[in-house]
């Protein structure tokens, strides 16, 4: 009833149009007359001087009729975007605590040394990346159930992500086991996160067969994402910001001081008064745990009331499903995916570089220790707002022009930090890379889905992919961040980082430079240049987005 009804309203149009000009090409009313005509039984006016009109302007006839194509089942309404919108929140709330403050949580706070905070961070995100591929194994191999195929991996693993969260950020209390506590628990947490990615991200291709509905949700999807590691850092931040300030360094430096000439209840004074400072920070950075996993389960189930997931709208019902094996090969084979995926694995390793660093250089290397969080929200909130710009750029000038502009605004500023360390170019240098945060997030999950739409056109036969192109794609990102979080915390190993010391030694302060400097500038050169060979223009995404409605209509 809704194609017939769109189809009777593009017909209406199409006789108006051929009334005014009987001698004009109308290719954009051609085919939904015809459909029409044979909806309603009238095909001798659909036979006539229409069909012969037929073959002379087609490239006009496909761009003006697709806006009619999209029937009431393919919209969305706001609504739903909101709900699907808010599901990804949570993720990126607890993504942005740990991308920020969880090096400097290992260091400072828990004590462990920094091979061992490496270790922690490079093996749980590398364990990350494996368990990536492995559920969207599992997830393939899901039957649909009342609520979805998605959605119930996304439900139950809820519970246990929050549960697992909290714990990454308690300080045991023993000494020797800190390492395999937090390496357990982070290795748990990635598990049970991936559990949650993976079928959220695919979820996407499930929400309407057309391209600018899921271009749209996509788009709410980023906002309210990085409205959540804006909230994520704005909670985190003002919540720990006193477990990093030197309030006690003047007794750290008291009983140092004391040490060789001072009394004994001098120096025990000061060490309680130490030990006293460290309990503190410990407390307050489990209140944060608390408060983003509250976040995490209200969240979840604004998604669950709201989102309404669909079933595979393309292949035929009764179509058996490829080996999961084969799938990755023709998948792995699919060259604008690893051209997509290889130029923001490199972009991604840019920006968490950045992430995860950053709050160190501003504590140990440019002297903005009591600034740090509000540069840090401002990051975040510029990102927020130029969102819906990058949006709009991608849908007037195309998604590639979007990652080229958008994404080369960063290197820049960032320089120009390690070079001019005050808190006005600070701040200046957040307001700016904001807009490149913005869309490093948006634009490949905005480009994913074309590559899955090019997939399927280049193997109409092959069904349910979708959860191996997104959960490889985090795989590859997750492992590389991985291998450069561990990389980079050896490297503060190597230029002598004292734990818990309220003062670094120049190496320390000149590698981070190098980290927040050079290495971004380095990696984003890289992923530029191989976006460069990605084959999906507008046009190319256009036509595919014309072929797979023909692929629709024709299993409907």
């Amino acid at each position: 009833m809704e194609v017939e009804t769109s189809a009777t309203a593009a017909a209406g149009a199409a006789a108006a149009a051929a009334a005014e000009e009987e001698g004009r090409v109308a290719a954009a009313a051609a085919v939904p007359a015809t459909l029409t005509a044979m909806a309603k039984g009238e095909r001798a006016a659909a036979e006539g001087s229409q069909a012969d009109r037929l073959m002379v302007k087609h490239p006009k006839t496909t761009y003006v009729k697709a806006p009619h194509l999209t029937t009431v089942d393919q919209k969305l309404s706001v609504g739903s975007k909101l709900c699907f919108a808010i599901g990804g929140a949570p993720n990126q709330v607890a993504g942005s605590a740990t991308a920020f403050f969880l090096q400097i949580f290992l260091l400072d706070v828990a004590q462990i040394n920094p091979f061992q905070a490496s270790m922690v961070l490079f093996i749980g995100k590398a364990w990350g990346a494996v368990t990536d591929p492995v559920v969207g194994f599992f997830i393939t191999k899901s039957r649909w159930t009342k609520i979805g195929r998605l959605m119930p991996w996304m439900v139950g693993c809820t519970p246990f992500v929050v549960v697992a969260y909290f714990y990454l950020w308690f300080v045991p209390p023993f000494a020797n086991g800190k390492f395999i506590w937090y390496l357990g628990f982070y290795c748990l947490y990635q598990t049970l996160i991936t559990c949650f990615h993976v079928p959220y991200s695919a979820l996407t291709m499930f929400l309407s067969t057309d391209q600018r509905e899921r271009d749209s949700a996509t788009a709410y999807r980023m906002t309210a994402e990085v409205l959540g590691t804006l909230v994520g850092a704005a909670i985190q931040g003002q919540i720990v910001a006193s477990a990093h300030t030197l309030k006690h360094c003047l007794h750290h430096n008291l009983s140092a001081s004391h040490l060789g000439n001072g009394s004994g209840a001098e120096v025990i004074r000061s060490l309680a008064l130490s030990q006293d400072f460290l309990s503190h920070a410990k407390e307050v950075y489990m209140i944060a745990a608390g408060v983003i996993g509250g976040i995490f389960l209200i969240c979840t189930v604004v998604m669950f009331l709201g989102v309404k997931e669909k079933d595979d709208p393309y292949a035929p019902k009764t179509e058996k499903q490829i080996p999961f094996h084969q799938g990755f090969v023709l998948v792995m084979r699919h060259g604008p995916y690893l051209t997509l995926t290889a130029a923001f694995l490199f972009i991604s390793v840019a920006i968490q570089l950045v992430q995860s660093n950053f709050v160190l250089f501003c504590t140990y290397a440019v002297d903005l220790r009591d600034h740090f969080q509000n540069i840090v929200l401002t990051i975040l909130l510029s990102a927020v707002v130029s969102i819906p710009f990058w949006q709009w750029f991608l849908e007037r000038f195309g998604k590639k022009t979007a990652a080229f502009c958008g994404i080369t605004w960063i290197m820049p500023f960032t320089v120009m930090l390690v070079f001019i360390p005050n808190l006005v170019v600070a701040y200046v240098v957040a307001v700016s890379s904001g807009l490149s945060v913005a869309a490093s997030l948006l634009l490949p999950w905005s480009m994913l889905p074309d590559v899955v739409d090019d997939f399927r056109l280049a193997n109409p036969f092959s069904k349910g992919h979708e959860p191996i192109f997104y959960s490889f794609y985090v795989f590859f990102t997750k492992f590389a961040a991985g291998i450069s979080l561990g990389v980079s915390t050896l490297c503060l190993e190597f230029a002598g980082y004292d734990t818990g010391a309220c003062r670094q030694p120049p190496p320390v302060a000149y590698t981070l430079k190098l980290l927040i400097g050079a290495a971004p500038v380095a990696f984003i050169v890289t992923g530029l240049m191989i976006l460069l060979l990605y084959p999906i223009s507008e046009d190319v995404r256009l036509r595919n987005k014309l072929a797979l409605e023909d692929l629709r209509l024709q299993s409907v």
